[in-house]
């Protein structure tokens, strides 16, 4: 809901940017190409910064500990690390108390992106908004060892079988303090 509010405020604002912009006119067919490519762009990066600032605020009212965008290998920087970059880091940790989440509210081919982001974590969670990804593609992620985390309301577009294999945010939730009990 607070994903579906934002998106309201921000085609309000959005609406009248464009307009504004569609009055003065355009000299040509590659400016407006251009334009238009730029408000395509700022819809995805926005909607991708959006989500993980809404996880972010609903992992620290669900009183989780994570660091976002910490660092890992080669500078590295996974949305989300549990219970923390300092943790991650230190050698005592034991593997399977670490969580790492990628971000990504449309998945496609960039899902891979989040397999090299922490050496650490062989099992790694990746949550998107993406409904109704291919059973070809989830099968991947399984053997890849990548679990989907995906909002409750989209489950209904995966097959049976796939849902068995996606998380929701609350099932997510609740594995991450299943971690940090035992840490």
């Amino acid at each position: 809901r607070w994903l579906e509010r934002e998106e309201q405020l921000f085609r309000a604002m959005e609406s009248v940017i464009i307009r504004e912009r569609l009055i003065q006119n355009f000299t040509s067919v590659d400016e407006f190409i251009h334009y238009s490519l730029s408000v395509q762009n700022r819809r995805k990066s926005r909607m991708g910064h959006a989500l993980q600032n809404h996880l972010v605020e609903l992992f620290t009212r669900l009183n989780l500990r994570f660091t976002p965008q910490a660092k890992t290998e080669a500078s590295n920087k996974p949305d989300f690390i549990v219970p923390g970059e300092r943790e991650y880091h230190e050698a005592h940790i034991d593997d399977s108390l670490l969580v790492m989440l990628g971000v990504k509210s449309t998945s496609k081919d960039r899902w891979r992106q989040v397999l090299t982001e922490a050496d650490r974590i062989p099992k790694k969670h990746l949550c998107t908004l993406e409904a109704g990804i291919s059973t070809k593609q989830t099968d991947e992620m399984r053997r890849q060892q990548l679990t989907l985390v995906v909002p409750s309301g989209l489950h209904a577009t995966y097959t049976s079988a796939q849902r068995s294999e996606i998380l929701s945010i609350h099932d997510f939730v609740e594995f991450v303090r299943s971690r940090q009990i035992a840490n």
